[in-house]
Parts: C-alpha cells; sequence; structure tokens
C-alpha cells in the first residue's frame, strides 16, 4: 500500500497571530509538494519542526497572491537559493502558479534579493505557469488545477491523483463553486477552508468575507460525496477547543470522516 500525507504547516486564516497561515506540504514515498507558504519567513520555522528539510522540496504550487499565501514563498525561494549557492542542494526548485501569482512572486524578488540571487531565478528556480484545467506531474503526483473563479483574486484550486489511486481535491480558501463539481464530486479528501463556527458568523463575518463556516463545508462534503472532509484556513480564537467543535459542526451535515488538524499535524492519506 502506497504511504502519502499531508503535514499541517498552518492552519489559520490571513490575520491569525496564534497560528500560522493555511499551507502545507503532500508526501508520497518518493515525492513532495509544498502547497502554499504563508504570510512571512515563519515557513521556515515550521517546516524545521515538521521535520522537513528545504534540500528535499523541489516543487511548490501558489494558489494565489494574497500575502498570506505568498510573501512565504518570497522566503522559501531565497533559502533554496541560498543552499544551491553554497552547494547543498541538487536540482532544480519549479513554482507552479498561474501567470498572476507568478509575476506577484518575480516581481518580488527581483526587488528584494540581491544580484547574485537573482540569477538563478529562471536558471535553477524555475516560474511554471499553469493554465485553467491544466495538468501536470509532481514526482508521483498527476496534478490538474482549476480555477475557483474567486469574486477577490485569481486563485487556482487543484486536484491531485496520488499513488494508490486516492485522489485528493483542495479548494483553495474561499467557497465552493457548482462550476468545479466535475473536479471535487466524489473524492477521497477535500480540503476545505471554514472561517469559523457557524455559530460564530455574526462575531467574524464570514459571509461579508467570501468565506464559509464548518457546517456548511459538512453539508458540502455530504453534497458532493467524498469521503473525508479536512478543514482549516481558520480563525484562532477557539484553538484549544477547534478541533472537537469544528468537527462536530460539520458532522452535523457530513456522514464522512472529518479532520481538522493542528498546525505540524500530519494526516494520512489512506
Amino acid at each position: 500500500m502506497s504511504h502519502n500525507t499531508l503535514t499541517m504547516l498552518g492552519t489559520g486564516n490571513a490575520i491569525v497571530t496564534r497560528c500560522y497561515n493555511t499551507c502545507f506540504v503532500l508526501s508520497t514515498e518518493t515525492s513532495r509538494c509544498l502547497v502554499d507558504a504563508g504570510g512571512g519567513n515563519g515557513v521556515l520555522s515550521q517546516l524545521e519542526k515538521a521535520g522537513i528539510d528545504l534540500s528535499s522540496l523541489h516543487d511548490m504550487f501558489v494558489t494565489h497572491a494574497h500575502t498570506d499565501h505568498i510573501l512565504g514563498a518570497v522566503w522559501v525561494v531565497r533559502m533554496i537559493i541560498n543552499r544551491m549557492k553554497s552547494g547543498r542542494y541538487e536540482g532544480a526548485f519549479t513554482v507552479y502558479g498561474h501567470d498572476k501569482v507568478l509575476t506577484v512572486l518575480d516581481w518580488i524578488c527581483r526587488m528584494t534579493l540581491s544580484a547574485k540571487d537573482r540569477a538563478y531565478l529562471g536558471n535553477g528556480v524555475l516560474f511554471h505557469e499553469v493554465k485553467d484545467k491544466e495538468r501536470f506531474e509532481v514526482g508521483d503526483m498527476q496534478f490538474q488545477c482549476f480555477d475557483i473563479l474567486s469574486t477577490k483574486e485569481k486563485q487556482f484550486g487543484f486536484q491531485v491523483a496520488l499513488p494508490g489511486g486516492q485522489r485528493l481535491v483542495c479548494l483553495g480558501d474561499e467557497p465552493y463553486n457548482e462550476a468545479n463539481r466535475s473536479y471535487v464530486e466524489g473524492a477521497d479528501w477535500m480540503l476545505c477552508e471554514a472561517f469559523c463556527l457557524y455559530r460564530d458568523r455574526d462575531i467574524f463575518k464570514p459571509y461579508e468575507k467570501h468565506h464559509s463556516t464548518a457546517l456548511e463545508a459538512g453539508s458540502l462534503a455530504e453534497q458532493l460525496r467524498v469521503k473525508n472532509l479536512l478543514l482549516y484556513h481558520t480563525e484562532d480564537r477557539n484553538l484549544a477547543t477547534r478541533k472537537e467543535l469544528y468537527r462536530a459542526e460539520a458532522l452535523l451535515h457530513f456522514t464522512g470522516r472529518v479532520f481538522v488538524p493542528d498546525d505540524l499535524e500530519t494526516v494520512e492519506l489512506s
């Protein structure tokens, strides 16, 4: 049986202070892919705490150009270039993303990195543009990205076929759009944002920010007949009881398994 895992480096939304912004690493027995990188160099600490060496990362997918997803990517690029310069990194590092996200990442890197570091952009650090519905491979993982049709910022989600036959879908950090049903329906794993609990909607106002709650995520998962629901991109005031409360709310409508990981928690994708 294939051994596939998902390590949550961060689980919080853009304005959290008690946990890190949402980003994670998908791992198989032979490959790894970092998805987003949070909003700063805290991603380096999270990778270190998770026992994931930067030199073992050769691929990153960035969903969109909001600060809590892309600024950490600048730090990942910078530190991998640092390792390349000192001979501690073998091969290339590829960043996948749509045209807007790669334009922003390239601009920030060129405006902030040293001339010696900038020389590695396009020569060691490769920016690979993907278009809506395009497929690409990261080792033994088969990705297909899709436009989530955001009302705020161009953003791509993806489905990935993992070794052993499991299919995981990442919806990004906004509510599901029915136009993407074919990518999501019947998935083994659905990664879905849950900005807050439904009971706390008047406090956090998720709908004003174009987000959803754990209750709606559970209802969506049941409607789309997915097997496992993983919730992330939450507020950080309920961390001590988040796992229990969010899971219970999602299960009011969902009959599958619900996962509400903490930062640095690894989920076995089985």
